[in-house]
């Protein structure tokens, strides 16, 4: 059973934590000791207590010597890597799993998930560069449109899936490759977010 860390928390933690949280989400950086103070109408030295307290308990990341160095750690989930994918042309994925942590804002909780790092530059016009590391969402189906993990005769390839007049077909999204038609196709999983290389 997982238990919410949140719960852990004495009401004034998660005070201060939420009210860090709404301020970087509103103003797209984070507050400053100061401004958690005068938010709290507490001393300098109670803020930096809460926050000391929030950043031992694994919630806030501090970078020392700035002002607005105080980071929400964002919950996250573990996910296997199961290999790479062809964003060039289709390769096989290889099997040899390794756990990643990814944001639990990134996916759906009823969903399957997996990683696959990314050989090739076919997406590239979507952002999706050599390197990344995809999350997918295992499934069988897609629709016209959706980024999807395709087995052909050829392998395993990262695509845009296709569907026009009858046809289904695999679209790259890089101006210089063209579509690929196969003979067989077979859905593996959806994309549902990336992680950028280091």
């Amino acid at each position: 059973m997982k238990v919410n860390k949140q719960k852990l928390l004495t009401p004034r933690q998660k005070k201060v934590l939420d009210y860090i949280k709404k301020f970087k989400e509103r103003k797209g950086y984070s507050p400053t000791l100061n401004e958690i103070a005068n938010y709290l109408r507490k001393s300098l030295s109670t803020a930096q207590h809460y926050v000391e307290e929030l950043k031992n308990r694994g919630f806030l990341k501090k970078s020392e010597n700035m002002a607005r160095g105080i980071t929400p750690v964002e919950e996250t989930q573990r996910i296997l890597l199961l290999g790479y994918i062809a964003a060039g042309k289709p390769i096989e994925p290889i099997e040899n799993p390794e756990p990643i942590n990814i944001p639990v804002s990134m996916i759906n909780k009823a969903g399957n998930y997996y990683a696959l790092k990314v050989k090739g530059n076919s997406m590239i016009d979507d952002g999706i560069a050599d390197g990344d590391i995809a999350v997918i969402q295992h499934m069988i189906t897609a629709n016209n449109g959706d980024t999807v993990v395709a087995i052909t005769e050829k392998g395993a390839t990262l695509k845009v899936l296709r569907k026009q007049k009858g046809l289904i077909f695999l679209e790259p999204r890089n101006r210089k490759l063209k579509n690929i038609y196969p003979k067989e196709l077979e859905i593996r999983g959806k994309f549902c977010g990336l992680i950028r290389r280091e």
